[in-house]
């Protein structure tokens, strides 16, 4: 994931000629808060005081010294009226945007050295803007000025090394973006998969809309058994991909990214085309292990199975990418072990940001409420979707299963004040964020569809007007309970209930944008497909075409809400709402639209 670069030689061989350390030590105790949580966040108990001699690796993110040509660079090559459009830039090119200036790697390497750890030992990402170096939990509380300790997640048992605030030297805080692990408590197992079994739903165990998919006898409507079981047939045909077969499947490329203890089933996977996509059985898919990451096949997940099954169903013959990130195991109490920050998305963006090739298409199902990721943190990952997309990679997010925001909606300010929950990273302006549909003729929005405005991140320009003008329509409705001038999600939607998805050889119905953003995502793959066959450049960041030329391809939906916090949330109506988005795909007019 990371390597030495030459760059750390020529570092220590300046630290070497530079005046010793402890004449500059006053200014390493001179810290300011970073930051911290009023409150241990809900979920997490304290269980005790961290043990001093447990070392973990510490990541430190570096101030990035030309980001603000990265986003503009970003936007160019996404804004379909730009000259630079399609033209995507380079893993070497992203990285020269991203070093951070050599004052900010000269500063952090003399701290490091201040507080005697192995620069030598140390590990750089490609462009030198994350720094990993092993620390003592007694090291890392006298760099940070802080206090370690235990805390359990009652939901799943598990238990995490955190500090509920951390500080950095004054000197440090324009240089150093994040330090990882402090504040930042969510791990895979506490964070949500946008997916549930419908318990109780109606299942199939074969399709009957299969033979009249495709040739002269096709499918002039989509059946009306659509609207409760949902199969690739059904997508297909109201998604209009039906009629498309890939050609670019040497260059074309889908990627799914699944976490800890979710493994995507290649029996599941046979016995699931076999009901429902019967032309493509024999064919699978490639697992991609991250940072010791498993393919366990007799533990098949319900999220990784609705996934992979609807990614393939939809963009066969299309080569597909599983990435199993692994993340080391949560800290057992009684048991020392040293291990790493048990932060697997981390590892998992740290991975593919360092990748020459990567899919021109990735879908994750998986996300927080805003609120629980600590502000530095989610900036930090934001900006790395940044770099995806200006290499030319779409991603995709699911918006959640909570409508605005779910349980007591809460804010954890210490306020304890009623607010809508924006989630994580739905929320980060340089994703595509997917919410959810349910039924046929016409589609409405579900009523757990994710949406809303964001806190951290304000509303990009590519929105700004549809945004503005649902907030016109919607007036002084929920006043005070979200962030107007926020980052407003979704961008789009697709069908999100009774999905039919075998798990452990069985059908079953499964629902949420778990299952709308695969589902985009098989649409957007197909798109690719077409314009590398033709000599173009992939889509890349899709949301500056989404809001502007491509608008009129997409069906907009127009009915529905997504309740939650004690209200009837946000109306899906005419345009962009905060339910929906923009609408739902229709692969046709996109193909037509891109020329």
């Amino acid at each position: 994931m990371f390597w030495t670069s030459q760059a750390l030689i020529l570092g220590l061989a300046h630290l070497a000629a530079s005046k010793p350390f402890s004449s500059q030590s006053k200014r390493w105790d001179d810290f300011g808060v970073k930051h911290a949580w009023d409150e241990v966040p809900r979920g997490w108990e304290l269980h005790g005081p961290a043990p001093t001699d447990y070392t973990f690796d510490m990541r430190i993110a570096l101030r990035q010294d030309r980001f603000d040509d990265l986003v503009t660079a970003l936007y160019e090559v996404s804004d379909p009226t730009h000259e630079r459009y399609g033209q995507h830039l380079s893993k070497e090119e992203v990285a020269a945007l991203v070093a951070p200036h050599r004052d900010s790697v000269d500063l952090v390497e003399s701290w490091l050295a201040a507080h005697n750890l192995d620069l030598a030992s140390s590990e750089r990402s490609h462009a030198g803007d994350w720094i990993t170096i092993r620390v003592s939990v007694a090291q890392a509380e006298k760099m940070l000025g802080t206090k370690y300790n235990v805390f359990r997640h009652g939901q799943s048992d598990e238990y995490v090394i955190r500090t509920m605030n951390y500080s950095l030297p004054n000197v440090l805080h324009e240089h150093v973006a994040l330090v990882s692990p402090t504040t930042y408590f969510g791990t895979m197992k506490s964070m949500k998969a946008t997916s549930f079994i419908h318990e109780g739903g109606p299942t199939i165990q074969s399709d009957p809309n299969l033979a009249r998919l495709t040739g002269p006898n096709s499918l002039a409507t989509v059946p009306s058994s659509c609207a409760t079981t949902i199969t690739p047939s059904c997508l297909r045909a109201l998604y209009k991909t039906s009629d498309y077969t890939p050609s670019a499947t040497k260059q074309n490329r889908l990627g799914v990214v699944g976490y800890l203890a979710e493994y995507a089933n290649r029996a599941d996977l046979d016995t699931f085309f076999k009901s429902f996509r019967p032309d493509a059985v024999n064919s699978s898919y490639t697992t991609v292990l991250v940072n010791g990451g498993g393919d366990d096949q007799s533990r098949p997940g319900v999220e990784a199975n609705l996934d992979i099954q609807y990614t393939t169903g939809i963009s066969y013959p299309t080569p597909n990418i599983y990435y199993s990130t692994g993340g080391s195991p949560p800290f057992i109490p009684d048991s020392y072990t040293p291990s790493n920050t048990n932060e697997p998305y981390l590892d998992w963006l740290n991975f593919i940001v360092d990748q020459k090739d990567i899919p021109q298409t990735i879908t994750t199902s998986y996300g927080d409420e805003e609120q629980t990721v600590p502000r530095d943190y989610a900036i930090r990952v934001c900006n790395i979707f940044a770099q995806l997309g200006s290499r030319g990679t779409t991603l995709l997010f699911a918006s959640g299963d909570s409508g605005v925001g779910g349980g007591q909606c809460l804010t954890n300010d210490g306020q304890n004040r009623t607010a809508f929950m924006p989630a994580f990273p739905a929320s980060c302006p340089f994703v595509t964020t997917v919410g959810g549909t349910t039924h046929v003729s016409p589609e409405v929005a579900v009523d757990f569809s994710g949406g809303g405005f964001s806190n951290y991140f304000a509303r990009p320009s590519y929105q700004s007007k549809d945004v503005s003008t649902y907030l016109t329509g919607l007036g002084n409705q929920y006043s005070g309970l979200f962030n107007s001038s926020g980052r407003a999600y979704p961008d789009v939607s697709a069908q999100a209930q009774g999905f039919q998805v075998v798990v452990n050889g069985r059908v079953t119905p499964v629902g949420g944008t778990s299952a709308s953003s695969p589902t985009f995502a098989g649409v957007i793959s197909l798109l690719n497909d077409y314009l590398i066959s033709k000599g173009k450049a992939p889509l890349g960041f899709l949301n500056p075409l989404l809001y502007s030329k491509a608008a009129s391809a997409l069906n907009d939906i127009t009915s529905g809400s997504n309740p939650g916090c004690g209200t009837n949330g946000f109306s899906a109506g005419k345009g962009w709402d905060p339910v929906t988005g923009l609408g739902t795909p229709d692969f046709s007019k996109l193909k037509k639209l891109l020329g």
